[in-house]
């Protein structure tokens, strides 16, 4: 599974998200961040939206997952992604 985090810097909510992500154990996934500063088009389509979270489909489409709360500890974190990969990865 691969997960893409559309992020910019000195963004505390960034920051946060990526740190759980890379505290989840028991979920097999690669973790690309994106600084969305760097792109224009990242820009302009996340500039008021940071942190974003993608899948990436089979396919290779990304599929934006919906935003998980600040306060959602790793575990819950972990089962909503693995619930939503589950979900949308088998329907590609």
């Amino acid at each position: 599974m691969q997960l893409i985090l559309y992020s910019k810097p000195g963004c505390h909510l960034c920051e946060g998200l990526q740190e759980k992500l890379e505290q989840i154990k028991n979920l097999s996934f690669e973790l690309e961040i994106r600084d969305i500063t760097t792109h224009d088009p990242w820009f302009a389509a996340y500039q008021y939206e940071v942190p974003v979270l993608h899948l990436v489909t089979s396919n290779g489409t990304e599929k934006m997952i919906p935003r998980p709360s600040p306060r959602l500890s790793v575990e819950r974190l972990e089962k909503m992604l693995g619930d939503y990969a589950k979900n949308h990865l088998s329907n590609t």
